[in-house]
Order: C-alpha cells, then structure tokens, then sequence
C-alpha cells in the first residue's frame, strides 16, 4: 500500500525534473543551433556582397585622393601672449594648383609674421601670403616647392542629403577626416567677420584647427572650404568645439575670390547699389508707408525688401525701386536679405546680373513680377562706410588707392603693399605729416594690402569686445623715404 502510494508522487517528481531541467536545456541548445546557423548564414551573405566594406572602400578611395593636396597650417603673430611667448594659430589649407598656391582661411593667417605649412609627407614648408579678401575670410598663400599635388575641385552645387567629407587638422590632430552628409545649403550664419554669407551646412564634424581645410564630395572632388561651426553656445558661432553644424564656403565663392587674389591680390566685388532687409522684419512704423503695408498685407513668399536705391547707381539706372521685394539673382532665391548683398558681391563689376521682383501695388491691391537687368559696376568701399569716409576726409587723408607699381611710381615713391594716399587736404592735421606717396600699411597692427582691407580694418578696429566705439586707431604709415610712422586716427 505504501509503495502504491509514492509511485504518482514520483512520477510528479520526475516530471517537474524534465520540465525544469531538461526542457530550458533542449530548448537553448536548439536556440543555440538557431543562432550559429544564422550567423553562419549572415557570415556568408557578408562575404558574398557587403554593403558596408564598399562604403569603407568608398571612404578610403577618398582619404587616397585627398590627403596629399591637404596641408597643416601654423601662423606665428607678432603681438606676444602673456609670459612674452608669441600668439600661435593653426588651421588647415589645400593646394589649388601646381605653381603652389594654398587656399585657406582668413581668420587663420590673418596678421602672421610667419606661416608654415606642413605636407602630408611630413615635410615643413615656409609660406608666403599672396592676398586675403576679409569679407569672405579666404586667403592665398605661396609655397615655394615643386612635385606638388593640386586638389581636383568642383563648382557644382551640393544637394541637402549628400554625402561629404572634411579634411583638416582638428585641435592639431593633423591630417584627420570626418565623414557627415549636407544639412542644407544658402545659410547665413551671422558671423562678424565674414560679409558674404553662403555657407554649405554639414554635420561632419569640424573643430579648431579644420578651419580652411577642405570639404570633398564623394569623388573626392573639393566643394567648399571649411569655415565656422556651430559651438551649442546660445547663438555664437565661431572656433569653439563642434556642435553638430559645420559650414562651409562653397567653391563658386571660393573660385570668384582665388582666382582674383592670384591675379593681382585684390578682389574687385560687383555693386548694385541697392539696401535691403529681410521680408518678414517690417516694422509698425513702416507700415505707414502704402508700399510696405501692400508687402506686408498682399506678399507671403520669401525675399528682401528693397529700402534704399543709390542715385545713379546701376539698380537705379536699370529701375529698381524701394518697395521692390527682390525674389531671386540670377535664378538663385533670395530667403534672407544677407542672399542679395552675397550674390552681387560675389559677381565681377560689368557682369550683368537678372533681378526678379515682386513691385507692390498699393492702389491695385496686389503687386506684380517684373524682371530687371542689372550692369554692376565696381564697389567703392566708401559707398559702404560713409561716416568713416568723412572722418579720414576731415583728417586729410583726401584720396586714398590700393598701392600698385604704377600708383606709387607716378609720385616717385617705392612700391610696398598698402593703400597709396596720393593727396593730402592742405592745412589738416596731417599737412605736412604724411606726404603724398606715403602707404598705409596697417591699421590697429593688423597688416593692410588693399582699400577694402583698409575699410574693413577701420570698422572692426572701430568697435571694442563690449561694443563701444573706439576713440581712436592707430595706422602704419610707410613714408616714401622708408621711415614707418605710427599716426593716431581719431574716429570721432
């Protein structure tokens, strides 16, 4: 009777052992069996066709192409850092052709005493500055060396999604590449040294040290150059570390300002002579004015809103008006009033240039497309900076050129980089001072080759890190005797 009653309590017992213990065992030994036959599957589909290694192919196959037209910039300054050691930046450039010109950055040069550039073999070449245009921050460099490899380049217009790589010296990690694609295109990022904005957005990384390095397409053809990133900090833009958003010069820019800078080291900018602003920013009080209440109530596309036509200028002459809401240049369209003043910009004096508009029509309530054809003429810098113009007028600087050979040999005065005054107004302050034939060569210490230069440095050099204005800057003035003076330019 007792073993009757025990035997269902093994069988139970015996059971729960299978169910436990045996069965988990076969079942993970059958999920195990699974798994390595998909491995084994997957293993052989990899080895057959992989996506991914001809990506990685892709990228070395770029990396091979690229790498020895890229160099590794260092630019020494002349002002000392604190314990008296000099200010040292470094960057990035590419070669743009076999006579040994480099393309960089402005901001990465600008004001050396000394540049060097590395090449991808290791070896350290001197450099010699041929030109910067500062409203574009694009400078030419010269290294003296033969057997150079010039980067293949490309002026097509990337499209968002593409796929882009950049090349630099990030932090100083030299001759590095990231790998992103194109956030988007026509940005204007609102950076205080760059003018003419345009950029290319990519998030592949770029950090310090990229800047001036080249940015390549999948063929590893150049397509823009390394400028600025976006640092996560509110709104500022500049050299902090990489936030997700890179920009880029594209290559038409880079093309227009090289090509110029090579030539005769300085940029001749078309002009239009129209103001702007941006379509959306019309304020209450210009609501008044029956043609900007017809934009604001009638017009909902993008553009920018013509505020001012200079008299006699081309746009004028070819019948621009204010109010005009201009929609695209040249078949570009204008999204922002930055667009208007970086396509002109970019366009060479006599270049004509087709302006698409939207002219409000108050009595009609509408407005109408029209097409206008614009000869530009040369951009005067002064047109661009009058209140500064009056102040160098009341000081006696009366005509003021870029230096050329032949500008200082018609006042038999020596050739040197700068801007030539070739007259100075009788009885001002500096009558008897300077004397015609002399060239400014600098301006608060910072090195000038041209008239824009010249413009350029006195704004910047007008307004302190707080926003202040200055009181005062001081120029380098090279006499014609050889004799450099420092003369104090009050700006007020």
């Amino acid at each position: 009777m007792r073993v009757q009653t025990l035997l269902p309590a093994a069988v139970v017992a015996v059971s729960a052992v299978l169910v436990l213990v045996v069965t988990p065992r076969a079942i993970r030994s059958l999920t195990i069996e699974q798994s390595e036959a998909a491995m084994a599957a997957a293993q052989e589909r990899l080895s057959k066709s992989n996506v991914l290694e001809e990506l990685n192919q892709v990228s070395r196959d770029v990396a091979t192409i690229v790498e020895p037209s890229v160099v590794s910039l260092s630019a020494a300054g002349g002002r000392a850092a604190r314990g008296g050691r000099a200010l040292v930046n470094t960057g990035s450039g590419w070669i743009y052709d076999v006579f040994g010109h480099v393309v960089t950055n402005g901001h990465v040069v600008d004001g050396a005493e000394r540049i060097e550039a590395q090449l991808h073999t290791g070896q350290i070449v001197p450099a010699q500055l041929v030109g910067i245009d500062l409203k574009t921050d694009i400078a030419v460099l010269r290294l003296d060396i033969d057997d150079l490899t010039p980067a293949r380049r490309s002026i097509d217009i990337p499209t968002q999604g593409d796929m882009v790589f950049a090349f630099g010296s990030p932090f100083d990690f030299r001759f590095s590449m990231s790998a992103g694609i194109v956030s988007g295109i026509g940005r204007s990022a609102g950076l205080a040294d760059v003018d003419y904005e345009n950029f290319i957005q990519v998030d592949a990384a770029i950090n310090p040290g990229n800047s001036g390095g080249p940015l390549t397409d999948i063929y590893g053809r150049v397509i823009g150059m390394n400028t600025a990133i976006a640092t996560g900090r509110g709104t500022t833009l500049g050299q902090g570390q990489f936030g997700g958003i890179g920009l880029a010069i594209p290559m038409d820019i880079i093309e227009f300002v090289v090509a110029q800078l090579i030539e005769s080291g300085e940029v001749e900018k078309g002009f239009s002579g129209i103001a702007v602003q941006p379509v959306r920013s019309i304020l209450p009080p210009q609501l008044k004015d029956p043609l900007f209440l017809c934009i604001s109530e009638h017009y909902s596309g993008e553009g920018a809103v013509v505020t001012r036509v200079t008299a006699e200028s081309p746009a004028a002459r070819a019948g621009l008006k204010v109010g005009d809401v201009v929609v695209s240049i040249d078949g570009v369209r204008v999204n922002n009033a930055e667009k208007v003043p970086s396509i002109v910009g970019t366009r060479r004096p006599g270049q004509v240039v087709v302006f698409e508009v939207w002219r409000p029509e108050p009595a009609q309530q509408r407005g109408n497309e029209m097409r206008f054809e614009v000869e530009l003429a040369k951009r005067d810098p002064k047109m661009e900076a009058v209140e500064l113009a009056d102040i160098l007028q009341r000081f006696g600087l009366a005509d003021l050129v870029t230096a050329t050979p032949e500008s200082c040999a018609a006042l038999g005065a020596p050739y040197r980089r700068g801007v030539m005054v070739r007259e100075i107004t009788a009885g001002s302050r500096i009558a008897g001072v300077i004397p015609a034939g002399s060239v400014i060569v600098a301006v608060g210490g910072q090195a000038v080759t041209t008239i824009e230069d010249f413009y350029v440095r006195l704004a910047r050099g007008a307004v302190t890190p707080r926003g202040f204005g200055r009181l005062s800057v001081v120029l380098g003035v090279a006499l014609p005797s050889g004799e450099v003076r420092e003369i104090e330019l009050p700006l007020r």
